[in-house]
This record gives C-alpha cells, sequence and structure tokens, in this order.
C-alpha cells in the first residue's frame, strides 16, 4: 500500500483497459490511497487489528462511494482479506486467486514465492495458491530477510538500486536449481527489480496479474 504500489497499479489497469478500449477512454477507479505509516510492518496482533480496522474502513467508504468491486493493493494485507470481505457487500478480488488461477490454467505445480516476511512464511497467502494445485518450496531464511529489508527499505521508497537487482536474479537462478518450475512475486513493489518478461524462470507478477483482473472487472469480463 505504498505510494509506489498505488501508482503501479493505476498505471497498468489503465493501460490494460486502453489495450481494449482505444484512447481516450480510461479506467473509472476510486481510489483511496492510506497513510502507510498506520499499515507499515505490522507483527503484532494489535497491529493486525489496527490493520483490519483501516482497511474495512477504507472498504466501507469506497462501497458507498459506488465501487462495484475492490482490491486491496497491497499482498501482505490480505492477511485481512477475511474481515474486509466481510465489511462490505461488494466482491473483493484476492491476489492469490487470480495468481493461482493463472498458474493453474499455465499447468505450473511447482514455484517460489518471493515476497515480504509474513507473505513468505504465513499460510494466508500460500495456502490459496495450494489450493489450486501449486507447490510452493519452503521459504529460505536468509531470501526472506533480504526480500524484507529491500522491499520495506528501498523500494517501498522508490529507490532501485543494481545491488537489489543482483541479489533477485540470484535468488531466482538458486530457486531453479532447488527445483522452482517458476516465481511468483508476491510483493507489490518487487517487479522494479526483477524483469518479469525476460528471466530464467517464468515469473508471476502478481501486481500485474491482479490488475488485469481488475481491467477485465471494469470492462465486463
Amino acid at each position: 500500500m505504498s505510494w509506489v504500489s498505488t501508482r503501479t497499479y493505476y498505471d497498468q489497469i489503465n493501460r490494460m483497459v486502453q489495450a481494449r478500449v482505444p484512447p481516450p477512454a480510461s479506467a473509472p477507479l476510486l481510489i483511496e490511497s492510506l497513510d502507510f505509516s498506520l499499515l507499515y510492518r505490522v507483527t503484532e496482533d494489535s497491529g493486525w487489528e489496527d490493520a483490519s480496522r483501516v482497511l474495512c474502513d477504507s472498504a466501507r467508504r469506497l462501497a458507498d462511494a459506488g465501487a462495484t468491486a475492490l482490491i486491496i493493493g497491497a499482498n501482505s494485507m490480505h492477511k485481512v482479506y477475511d474481515d474486509v470481505a466481510a465489511a462490505v457487500d461488494v466482491p473483493v478480488i484476492h491476489i492469490a486467486d487470480c495468481v493461482g488461477e493463472k498458474m493453474k490454467a499455465d499447468r505450473v505445480t511447482t514455484a517460489a514465492l518471493f515476497g515480504t516476511r509474513n507473505v513468505m512464511t504465513e499460510s494466508f497467502y500460500r495456502k490459496r495458491l495450494v489450493a489450486h494445485g501449486v507447490d510452493l518450496l519452503p521459504p529460505d531464511m536468509g531470501n526472506v530477510e533480504q526480500l524484507d529489508r529491500i522491499i520495506y527499505d528501498e523500494l517501498m521508497h522508490g529507490k532501485v538500486t543494481r545491488n537489489a537487482q543482483r541479489e533477485l536474479k540470484t535468488m531466482i537462478a538458486v530457486k531453479e536449481k532447488s527445483g522452482a518450475k517458476a516465481i511468483v512475486l508476491a510483493s507489490t513493489e518487487l517487479d522494479m527489480v526483477v524483469d518479469v518478461d525476460a528471466n530464467v524462470l517464468p515469473i508471476y507478477d502478481g501486481t500485474r496479474i491482479h490488475a488485469q483482473k481488475a481491467a477485465e472487472w471494469i470492462l465486463g469480463g
């Protein structure tokens, strides 16, 4: 839910809409850009309770303003997805289900998951992919620490470094040797340091796939 993530979603959804509806058409969107300092690196149960309240309140405001479907522009905040979905009467499109559906269609059965610490180590995201038939390699805790630092301390501030790009290339190469057939980017900022379209393994960028589902919703399927 960093401003970087919001920018990426807005750009990608509009580009996908314009690919099907010629300019000057653009995507009709309601965006609530939250103060990320209220949601940053939540670890304690009380922090997740606060995050749930913030997101549920936001979801209600958007639904009341006329949104016919919602997306949560952050992988980690899908930990409170069930609370948000229960708070409104419109669909909330789950990012991991979008990724899982695409991987199932592509017959990808073994993958490695890259994201923040809670996404990589907890079950709320992983179990959604497993439900779509995707077997996930266990997280490497060295990768977990590196990725958490890169995402929170660099990418969420709009900072892209060659060192981060090299580190991600190395991680992907190691996962390929470990048997992964694909990489899931389960952080909305990781495409800033990973070449989604040209890598040693197929890259499933959750942000792009999520944005595609949102664009399809806007265009009526």
